[in-house]
C-alpha cells in the first residue's frame, strides 16, 4: 500500500501534526481544571478564599485551548479526507486498469460479483482504514499513553491503578479481534456472492419472469443474504461483548481512583482538583480505549480488504504484449498452422490440428454443430485466447508478437450477443470508431441495414439506449452491433453468428452491402444457417474441433456428408423441389 500512500504522504503527515495539536489541547485541560478548582474556587493553599480573577484567567485560557484544539481537529479532518480519498481513487483506477487488461480466463476466475465488490466496497474499506490509521491511531495512542503519563505526573498512585487495569484491557481487545478477524474475509466473500446474484438476476430478469422463477431467485438471494447477516451478527456479538467488558474494567479503575482520591483528600495528602483531574484523565483514557477497539476493528477489515484488492493488482495479465506494431505489407491474411486449443483448466482440446489459410478480401464461412469449436477458432485471431500448440498468423506475423492493441485495431467483431451501452444509438455505433462524424455513422448503419429503423425513432441517432439495450429488439441490437463493427474500416471482419436474429432478406442485403463497401477486407462468418453462408467464397465445416471439409457451397453439397445433413435438415423437401 506504500506505493499509494507515499504519493500523499505530505498531506498525511500534516494531518497527523494537526491531530497531535488537538490531542495535546485535550490533555492539558484537566490540569488547568485542577488549578481552577484548587487555586481558584477552593483556594486550598490560601485558607479557602476564592480567587475569581484566577478563575477568569484560567477559564479564558481553557476556552482558547479548546478553540485551538477544535481548529486543529477540523484541519486534521480536511487533510485526512484529502489523503484517504485520493489514495482510494488511485487504487481504484489501478484496479480497474488491471481488470481491463485481464484475459477472459482471469475474469472468469475472479467472477463479476467479486470484482465489483473489490473495486467498490473493499476499496471503501481501505479508504476508511487509511483515514482511521492517520487520524484514529495517532489520537488513540496519544490519548491513551498521554493520559497515563499525565496521571503519573499528577499522582503516581492513580497512574499505577490505571497501569494495573491496562493489561486486562489489552487482553480483552486482543481476544475479541482474534475471534473476529477470520469473519471479515468471510463477510467480503459473502458480499461477492450477493453481488454476483444481483448482477445475474438483473441482467436476466426477462428470462426469470418468462420462466416464472421470481420465487426461486428470491429464495436464492434470501439464503445468500441470510448467510451474510449471520456472519455480520457473529462479528457484532463479539464486539458487543468486548465493549461492556472494556467499560467494566475502566469503570472499576475509575471507582478505585475515586476511593483512593477520597481517602487522600480526607487525610490531607490530596486535593479535590487533583481527584477531578485524575477522573477526567481516566475518562479520556476510557474514550481512547473504546476508540482503539473501533480502530482495530476497522484496521482488521481494511487489511482484509487490501489483501483482496492486492490479489487483483498483483495478477499479471496472462496474455503478454509483443513488440510488433502491426505495420505490414499484407492486409487481412490469416493462417492457422497446426493449431490445437483447450480452455484453461480443461484437458480436452476444443480445436485439434487446425490448418487453414484465409486470403485478403476472401469471405470464409465456418459451420458445424454446436460445440464444435467455431467461436473458439475465431477467438484465436484477435488473441482473446492463446493457442495451446501451433501458430496463428495475421498478415504473416504470429499474433503473440503483436501489441494486442495493434492487432485488434486490424479486426472488427460483431457477436451474437449484442452488448450495447446506456448511451445514444449514435454513440454505440461510434464505439467502433471514436470521433466518427454523422455521415460515417449513417453510412455504417446503412450497410448494417439499421439506418431505416434508427431514422424512424423520435430522436434518430440521438435516441438513448436503455441499459443492456433493453429498449431495442434482438434484430435491432444486432444491426447496431454490426454497424459498430462496420464503421471501424478494419482489415478483418468477424461475424460470430451476429445475424441470427435477422430475416434472410435483411441478412442477404447486409452481406451484399458489406461486400460492395469493403471489397478488400477479409470476412469470417460464423453461422448456423445455410442461407447465411452459401454465397461465401469458401465454407469450412468443423466436426469435434477438426476441419472435416472446406470448399464452396456446391462442392460441399457433393462431397461433405455433414454439410449435406445440415443442408437437408434446414432446406428440406422445399429446396429440393425448388
Amino acid at each position: 500500500m506504500w506505493k499509494y500512500i507515499r504519493q500523499y504522504l505530505f498531506t498525511a503527515v500534516i494531518a497527523g501534526l494537526f491531530m497531535v495539536g488537538e490531542v495535546l489541547m485535550d490533555l492539558v485541560q484537566p490540569g488547568i481544571m485542577s488549578r481552577i478548582v484548587d487555586d481558584g474556587v477552593l483556594d486550598v493553599n490560601n485558607g479557602g478564599v476564592s480567587n475569581l480573577h484566577l478563575v477568569w484567567m484560567l477559564g479564558l485560557q481553557m476556552i482558547c485551548l479548546v478553540l485551538f484544539g477544535g481548529l486543529c481537529g477540523s484541519l486534521n479532518n480536511a487533510f485526512v479526507h484529502f489523503s484517504s480519498q485520493n489514495i482510494g481513487n488511485e487504487i481504484r483506477k489501478d484496479c480497474f486498469r488491471r481488470i481491463m487488461a485481464f484475459s477472459f480466463p482471469q475474469l472468469d476466475r475472479f467472477g463479476t460479483g467479486s470484482l465489483v465488490t473489490r473495486v467498490t466496497n473493499d476499496i471503501t474499506q481501505i479508504q476508511t482504514f487509511v483515514s482511521l490509521f492517520v487520524r484514529g491511531l495517532i489520537r488513540t495512542s496519544l490519548l491513551t499513553f498521554g493520559s497515563m503519563y499525565f496521571m503519573f505526573r499528577l499522582n503516581p498512585r492513580f497512574g499505577l491503578i490505571i497501569l494495573c487495569a491496562f493489561p486486562f484491557l489489552v487482553g480483552v481487545i486482543a481476544f475479541c479481534l482474534w475471534k473476529a478477524n477470520p469473519l471479515f474475509s468471510k463477510l467480503q466473500m459473502q458480499l461477492d456472492t450477493i453481488n454476483a446474484i444481483m448482477q445475474e438476476d438483473v441482467s436476466g430478469i426477462r428470462i426469470i419472469k418468462a420462466c416464472v422463477r421470481e420465487g426461486y431467485e428470491q429464495l436464492r438471494f434470501e439464503k445468500a443474504n441470510g448467510e451474510l447477516v449471520k456472519t455480520q451478527l457473529k462479528t457484532l456479538v463479539i464486539f458487543a461483548f468486548m465493549n461492556p467488558l472494556a467499560n467494566a474494567l475502566m469503570y472499576m479503575a475509575f471507582t478505585v481512583i475515586l476511593l483512593a482520591g477520597y481517602f487522600e483528600v480526607e487525610n490531607g495528602t490530596g486535593t479535590p482538583g487533583t481527584v477531578m483531574a485524575a477522573l477526567t484523565y481516566t475518562t479520556q483514557l476510557l474514550n481512547g480505549i473504546l476508540m482503539l477497539v473501533m480502530l482495530f476493528q476497522n484496521i482488521s477489515r481494511g487489511l482484509t480488504s487490501w489483501k483482496r484488492v492486492k490479489e487483483v493488482l498483483d495478477s499479471a495479465p496472462e496474455l503478454m504484449d509483443g513488440a510488433f506494431d502491426g505495420a505490414t505489407g499484407a492486409k487481412g491474411e490469416i493462417e492457422f498452422r497446426d493449431v490445437s486449443f483447450a480452455y484453461p483448466g480443461s484437458s480436452r482440446n476444443v480445436l485439434s490440428h487446425i490448418n487453414l489459410s484465409i486470403h485478403k478480401g476472401e469471405t470464409v464461412a465456418i459451420m458445424g454443430a454446436t460445440g464444435c469449436g467455431k467461436t473458439s477458432l475465431a477467438n484465436l485471431i484477435p488473441r482473446f485466447y492463446d493457442a495451446g500448440t501451433g501458430t496463428v498468423l495475421v498478415d504473416g506475423i504470429d499474433v503473440k508478437e503483436y501489441r494486442q492493441e495493434a492487432l485488434r485495431e486490424k479486426i472488427a467483431i460483431a457477436m451474437q450477443k449484442s452488448e450495447l451501452f446506456s448511451v445514444t444509438v449514435g454513440e454505440n455505433i461510434a464505439w467502433g470508431q471514436p470521433g466518427a462524424d454523422d455521415m460515417s455513422l449513417k453510412s455504417a448503419a446503412s450497410i448494417a441495414q439499421a439506418d431505416s429503423f434508427i431514422s424512424s425513432m423520435a430522436k434518430g441517432y440521438e435516441t438513448a439506449v436503455a441499459e443492456r439495450g433493453m429498449s431495442l429488439s434482438g434484430g435491432q441490437k444486432q444491426r447496431v452491433s454490426i454497424a459498430r463493427a462496420v464503421i471501424k474500416q478494419a482489415e478483418i471482419f468477424i461475424f460470430d453468428d451476429s445475424t441470427s436474429a435477422l430475416d434472410l432478406k435483411t441478412e442477404a442485403d447486409l452481406y451484399q452491402a458489406l461486400k460492395q463497401s469493403h471489397p478488400d477486407s477479409t470476412k469470417i462468418i460464423i453461422a448456423q444457417r445455410i442461407a447465411s453462408v452459401r454465397t461465401a467464397d469458401r465454407i469450412v465445416v468443423l466436426e469435434n474441433g477438426r476441419i472435416a471439409a472446406c470448399g464452396t457451397h456446391d462442392e460441399l453439397l457433393k462431397s461433405c456428408r455433414i454439410y449435406q445433413d445440415i443442408y437437408h435438415s434446414q432446406i428440406g423437401e422445399e429446396a429440393q423441389s425448388a
